[in-house]
């Protein structure tokens, strides 16, 4: 079977394992696969101060300006969890890794030398879950959304959306509308946060879709500021979900990983 021919699908177990493991194990990767990551933002108080120990002052800072407790956990819980991926192929401590912002605004992972490291990464959380993508020398993007039905689908769809997809949605009715709408946007995002280009490219990055499609062109309108030449694969993150993931060319595979 083609292994672009279904979805990958993603679980999202709590990152307890993840983050007290004492000598995990280095992952390779090579340049034809992106390697998936899903995770629940939750776990024990120990696994809670790991990640909060792994965290750079600045990070720490971040958490604490969440007004609810609940958002400073699942902060850093995503984040002291990312660092606990990235160290799977780093080999470091995931409180030695070290990040710079690129001229996009998008972080990047540094080595030794405070170069841009070969592995890159995107992270995306949403409502206590969170998708990583780590590849090889090329940069990715990833997107996570629980899809709501009080959001106004139709009206987003004209004001952010290309013509076609507005009519894509549009022609459909009830859940299908908002299943659609969801499955455009993760795709959107997925590229736009790979390329490290702001949201206001929505409607500039068309999604061109066969109705029964697993992966996808991005199709940039002049002037979008958006780069040619990228592939969307839809992962299956469950009912009430959409994600997906976004690289440039398309010789490449998703391989989901567990902790």
């Amino acid at each position: 079977m083609n292994a672009h021919s279904f979805a990958a699908t993603v679980t999202f177990p709590s990152l307890e394992g993840l983050v007290t493991v004492d000598h995990p194990a280095l992952l390779g990767l090579d340049r034809q696969t992106v390697h998936v990551w899903g995770l629940s933002l939750d776990g024990s108080a120990v696994a809670l101060k790991c990640c909060h120990a792994w965290l750079s002052e600045d990070e720490r800072g971040r958490a604490a300006r969440f007004i609810r407790q609940e958002d400073q956990t699942r902060y850093t819980f995503a984040h002291g969890g990312l660092r606990a991926v990235l160290a799977r192929y780093t080999g470091l401590n995931p409180g030695a890794l070290l990040f710079q912002a690129g001229p996009t605004g998008k972080p990047a992972l540094l080595d030794h030398q405070g170069n841009t490291h070969a592995i890159h990464f995107n992270l995306s959380h949403s409502r206590g879950r969170m998708l990583i993508a780590v590849t090889q020398g090329q940069e990715v993007g990833v997107d996570l959304e629980e899809m709501r039905d009080k959001v106004k689908v139709i009206k987003l769809a004209e004001r952010f959306y290309a013509p076609s997809e507005y009519q894509t949605i549009a022609r459909q009715s009830g859940s299908g509308q908002v299943q659609q709408f969801y499955r455009y946007w993760v795709a959107k995002e997925a590229v736009l946060k790979g390329q490290g280009v702001g949201i206001l490219s929505l409607r500039g990055c068309e999604i061109l879709t066969p109705d029964d499609a697993v992966s996808s062109q991005a199709s940039p309108s002049d002037g979008a500021g958006v780069q040619p030449g990228w592939t969307i694969r839809w992962l299956a993150c469950g009912a009430g979900w959409q994600g997906a993931v976004a690289r440039q060319g398309e010789d490449w595979n998703v391989n989901v990983q567990t902790a």
